[in-house]
């Protein structure tokens, strides 16, 4: 009787291939077991599965063998379920299980792949390969009943996820990623995940793509490291949804406790980094999108686009991108939490048609700075911008700053009409501010009443005709001056000449002047209203 692996020929069941090795033989009794079969050395170098140091046949199984328990495996021993988990192990040639049905759980750790793993059309129920060295995933269409996991593992040419189904959860933290020959790190469009894509400390090479794929709950990418130097784009996800929030935000480094939270006070921290330009466009978000201290560095023809995303509420509290741009055109939410200095300078912000219903700034954020984020957003004079922030403050209350919002609106709007209109829009800017500020019309009338009242008294005014005219009365004359439409009975009898006579002219003058502008914002308040 002789051994083989460790096992006597005696106790080797009647099917087992004839040329396995020792490694493999071990692997084949640890998945009938269902226990986890550990080849690493206990050195931590040695043991690294994407250092150089080198596995010999001791630690290498054939990946057809991988394939064979999984598809058609022998079955468990009593009182057993049969599974595959391996740890330290070098699988050699390509791992192929495209189009084939795997039952038993599978996960791998500490593993390391001398090909590509082939998963497309494959189903599972939870698939678990942890901090391993992969050259390629392709996995489109594979179908997984729960998770599928690939944290710390490190893909040299690229993962491909292109309209897979997870059942649960899409875990990748920590995973390092690298493009493929198409400038894709990770493709995965029109992928559904049943709950949460958390790819928190990702780092990706390349383009991230996730067009068109649904998350039931939330899209985690705390603390990733988003790069891509070599095309536009580093995050391309247009039409995604999202059942709850998306995080590009900080994450906490160290401890496992801290993953999904918002790290706490004195934690060290990475925060979520992007090279590259952000597409998000028709994106639809159940919770937020929470950009908060997110730091994008774009070129001069790369932006964060958001165009026509739409969500409950939109934290744009990263730091300012020094180039590029922000685009909001068309976005729609409803709680609008944002910084002062988060955003853009003028011209590299668009809001053309972007809705929000409330403000909620962190820290100081004055009207004045306020303003100047909506001329940021205008290259050109666009009236939409200045009315949607003057209708928010309105409904919070704050009229006095809605009416300055408008008054600027007028003003930015007069640097677009030809001379006599600008000088007209000057007119009624400085008598009573375009009519926000009524008052003004009120002085003004006083002080011109006041003063013509006093004039008149000293002016030669012989009758138009004897015996035909009301006692002279300065102040009433000078009042029916400045009334238009108004006939008080003074002007029309008395004859004026000289200096007198252009007096009056220019009362006449200053008058419809005044009237105008305060009808102009009496019509546009009743409007408003």
């Amino acid at each position: 009787m002789t051994e083989r692996g460790g096992l006597r020929d005696g106790d080797l069941p009647d099917d087992l291939p004839n040329d396995l090795t020792a490694a493999e033989l071990g692997m084949w009794q640890a998945f009938r077991n269902g226990s986890v079969y550990d080849l690493s050395s206990g050195d931590t170098v040695v043991d690294d599965p994407h250092g150089g140091h080198p596995w010999g046949p001791e630690r290498t199984v054939r990946a057809r063998i991988i394939c064979w328990l999984l598809l058609d495996g022998p079955p468990a021993l009593a009182g057993r379920v049969s599974s595959l988990k391996l740890v330290g192990v070098r699988i050699s040639d390509p791992m192929d299980l495209a189009g084939g049905t795997v039952v038993p759980y599978v996960e791998l750790r500490g593993c390391r792949f001398d090909r590509e793993i082939l998963l497309p059309e494959a189903r599972f129920t939870t698939v678990r390969l942890v901090d391993c060295a992969v050259p390629r995933l392709e996995a489109a269409r594979v179908h997984t009943e729960g998770d599928l996991h690939l944290p710390r593992c490190r893909f040299h040419n690229g993962v491909r996820l292109t309209d897979a189904h997870i059942g649960t959860d899409l875990l990748l933290n920590q995973a390092i990623v690298y493009r493929d020959r198409s400038g894709r790190s990770i493709a995965a469009d029109g992928i559904s995940v049943g709950q949460d894509l958390q790819a928190e400390m990702l780092e990706s090479h390349g383009e991230l793509s996730l067009r068109g794929a649904s998350i039931g709950v939330s899209l985690s990418l705390r603390g990733a490291r988003l790069v891509n130097p070599y095309t536009r784009l580093a995050l391309n996800a247009p039409q995604l949804t999202v059942g709850r929030t998306l995080y590009m935000t900080p994450a906490g480094v160290g401890s496992p406790l801290l993953s999904g939270r918002t790290p706490a006070r004195g934690t060290r921290i990475q925060r979520f980094e992007c090279q590259g330009g952000v597409r998000l466009d028709d994106g639809r978000f159940g919770d937020a999108v929470d950009l908060e201290r997110a730091r994008f560095t774009f070129t001069d023809e790369q932006e964060l686009s958001l165009r026509r995303i739409q969500t409950p509420e939109l934290r744009f509290l990263g730091e300012r991108p020094e180039r590029g741009g922000v685009v909001l055109s068309g976005a729609r939410t409803v709680n609008l939490m944002d910084r002062a200095d988060a955003w853009p300078d003028p011209g590299l912000l668009h809001m053309n048609g972007f809705t929000y219903e409330n403000l909620v700034p962190r820290g100081p954020f004055p009207l004045e700075r306020r303003l100047e984020w909506v001329a940021a957003a205008t290259a050109e004079y666009n009236p939409e911008p200045y009315e949607r922030l003057a209708s928010v403050l309105r409904a919070g209350g704050e009229d006095e700053d809605a009416r300055e919002v408008l008054l600027a609106k007028q003003r930015r709007r007069r640097e677009t009409l030809p001379p006599a209109a600008k000088l007209w829009g000057y007119a009624q800017d400085w008598m009573v501010a375009y009519g926000y500020r009524p008052g003004r019309a009120a002085v003004w009338m006083a002080v011109l009443w006041a003063a013509s009242s006093v004039a008149f008294t000293h002016a030669d005014h012989p009758p138009i005709k004897g015996g035909e005219h009301p006692t002279w009365n300065p102040p009433l004359f000078a009042l029916d001056l400045l009334l238009p439409v108004i006939d008080l009975g003074q002007v029309g009898f008395w004859q004026l000449s000289g200096t007198w006579q252009w007096l009056a002219a220019a009362m006449i003058l200053l008058g419809w002047i005044l009237a105008t502008t305060v009808a102009t914002g009496a019509t546009r308040m009743l409007r408003r209203n």
